[in-house]
């Protein structure tokens, strides 16, 4: 099956030819994105990416990345971090009927991460409530791909925290 997602990196300071890193992306079996370079110092790589399942198909694509470019930072894999009309685009539904949805089932539609002038949700547990909750037919593959970009966005959080604060913050949060 095909799985589609995005990683976005910043570069290292020393290891940024863009041209360089291309080769070697392609080398290290990449060959199955598209590398954008928009932004100095940054790329952002979109695969379509034959595998038996997303886990397999996201995580080769880290390791391979890590081969090419091990400097790189990841910031984030996507799809993931999502406002509404994120959600409207990838259910092909407007951005007024998510709005609708949201404010109709208020206390089983997914919390976000983020609640300001725009909220953010991660994409796999709006996914989820959808499937669960209206008639939504959405493709397994993209709620797979949102599940696994989340746990990696989620563990690479994880990273910046020490065992310690981890155990203590997890019980405190829940």
């Amino acid at each position: 099956m095909e799985y589609l997602f995005t990683f976005k990196y910043q570069l290292s300071a020393t290891d940024n030819d863009v041209d360089d890193i291309v080769e070697r992306l392609g080398d290290a079996g990449c060959d199955d994105s598209i590398v954008g370079v928009g932004q100095p110092g940054r790329i952002a790589l979109e695969f379509a990416r034959e595998a038996d399942n997303a886990r397999t198909a996201l995580l080769s694509a880290l390791a391979a990345r890590k081969r090419a470019v091990p400097t790189a930072k990841l910031i984030e894999a996507g799809p993931d971090l999502v406002g509404l009309t994120d959600v409207a685009e990838v259910t092909k539904v407007s951005r007024q009927h998510m709005r609708k949805l949201m404010i109709k089932y208020a206390t089983t539609f997914p919390t976000p991460i983020h609640e300001g002038n725009a909220a953010v949700w991660h994409l796999a547990p709006v996914l989820g409530w959808l499937c669960n909750n209206t008639r939504y037919e959405l493709e397994q593959s993209l709620v797979d791909v949102a599940e696994t970009a989340m746990k990696i966005n989620v563990a690479k959080e994880a990273r910046r925290l020490g065992a310690r604060d981890l155990r203590e913050l997890r019980e405190l949060v829940a």
